[in-house]
């Protein structure tokens, strides 16, 4: 009886993955909600008083935490967001400066594996540091059991941030991105995810001449296809983004989708933070599928304020992301995302309810 009690409360914890939407629905043409810097976890209490003292205006703005990733994905989340760091000979980021500032911290890495070579997962290094997925080994582990043991779920879309470039000068300067390291980021993903789990820009492309053709002719997996599997974006519009693209024409070869501009053979996705964009509406129902944030910077939910979030929902942005798919435990508001009745996090796309 205690087991059959069990089963049915687990079963009501899961996401709903069965009758949802239409199986033939192609994923461009549905709205869902995730988490910002999904791996957070919050600064220890004490460096982040010392922070607040400093600078509270920047304190406030990262006084934020989140669950563990497959928690989120089992409430039904189907965004995650993870920023990568590159770490070649490993240990780069394996004793925080931010430790020293202030002493009767909480343990870090106990099993030392910040200090083996590979990517690693942080926020800020030396202040932001604990995460919930230490590694990139580690968070793509987690993903796959997470996924075997629900092999029907919906795809879930991952947007990935390559982080380098200069930072504050008393912290740890992060290791450039490089064309070998990109193409080891690649190697990463298939192999701690493997091929069966991923919709990749060659899935899309088919058999038109690019990418984007691919996209504007409505090429996109239906949910049926797409169950089961995870698609990457790489959140970067410049350089990097660039980088990642030579030498493979519409991302042929390639396992991230890029935050990309129309008119690029390699446009399908794209990042717009701003939901009040006028064009957001615009790209969706040419085909792209869009990020935008309902919230950022606690500002939001400081305020109660959803009237980002309501035009997030309105501009049909296929992802939305937030902080606050629960209640701050950092301070008090009654602000959360999430969609009015059925499923919380997952819907059919407004620009398209009319005509699929």
């Amino acid at each position: 009886m205690m087991k059959t009690f069990l089963g049915i409360a687990l079963l009501g914890m899961l996401p709903l993955f069965d009758k949802d939407l239409p199986e033939d629905l192609r994923i461009n043409r549905i709205q869902v909600i995730g988490s910002h810097n999904s791996y957070k976890k919050a600064i220890d209490p004490v460096l982040f008083r010392m922070f607040q003292q400093r600078d509270s205006v920047s304190a406030s703005k990262i006084d934020y935490e989140h669950i563990p990733l497959t928690e989120q994905l089992d409430m039904g989340l189907l965004n995650l967001e993870i920023d990568c760091y590159a770490d070649e000979r490993g240990g780069r980021y394996a004793h925080p400066k931010g430790l020293e500032w202030v002493k009767g911290q909480a343990p870090y890495d106990p099993d030392g594996v910040m200090k083996e070579p590979g990517f690693k997962i942080l926020h800020i290094p030396d202040l932001d540091f604990r995460s919930d997925v230490l590694t990139l080994k580690k968070c793509l582990s987690e993903l796959r059991e997470w996924s075997d043991r629900h092999r029907d779920h919906y795809p879930v879309f991952i947007t990935l941030e390559a982080k380098d470039g200069a930072s504050r000068k008393e912290l740890t300067e992060p290791e450039p991105f490089t064309p070998a390291l990109f193409d080891e980021l690649d190697k990463a993903l298939e192999e701690g995810l493997g091929k069966e789990h991923l919709i990749t820009p060659d899935m899309v492309r088919g058999h038109y001449a690019t990418l984007e053709n691919a996209v504007l002719s409505g090429n996109w997996p239906s949910l049926r296809a797409a169950r089961g599997k995870f698609l990457f974006i790489l959140d970067d519009h410049d350089r990097k983004r660039d980088m990642y693209i030579a030498g493979h024409p519409s991302l042929k070869g390639r396992i991230l989708f890029v935050n990309g501009e129309p008119g690029m053979p390699e446009a399908a996705t794209m990042i717009r933070n701003n939901p009040t964009q006028p064009e957001i509406k615009d790209l969706v129902e040419k085909g792209y599928i869009v990020r935008t944030r309902a919230d950022s910077d606690t500002k939001e939910a400081r305020m109660n304020d959803k009237t980002d979030f309501m035009a997030a929902c309105a501009s049909g942005a296929q992802i939305i992301t937030t902080d606050y798919y629960q209640k701050s435990t950092h301070f008090k508001s009654e602000y959360v995302v999430r969609f009015e009745g059925g499923n919380k996090y997952v819907r059919m796309d407004p620009v398209f309810e009319k005509g699929r």
